[in-house]
């Protein structure tokens, strides 16, 4: 999956708090839903078809895994690099 070169037309931003949670919701007779949820606010990512995966869905997956994932190392270098440890600036 190439990354985008247009700018967005609008953008949205969520932020984690208390209350915040992110859910796999796997189906046996169709493809997966993913839920982040931010108090009120859920948005669910699901694949192109529900009942089918093409290679597109596949590789947006692994890319969100991706991402999703350097997304934690930062947070945890930042929480674990704060003089007291706590994730706090003190």
């Amino acid at each position: 999956m190439a990354r985008r070169k247009d700018h967005p037309a609008s953008m949205i931003n969520l932020r984690v708090g208390t209350g915040a949670a992110v859910l796999n919701h796997p189906y046996p007779q169709r493809s997966p839903v993913l839920g982040l949820i931010f108090g009120g606010t859920q948005v669910l990512v699901t694949t192109s078809a529900g009942n089918h995966v093409t290679l597109d869905d596949v590789e947006f997956a692994r890319s969100l895994a991706s991402e999703a994932a350097k997304f934690a190392q930062a947070v945890e270098r930042m929480f674990h690099g704060l003089p007291n440890g706590l994730g706090v600036a003190g």
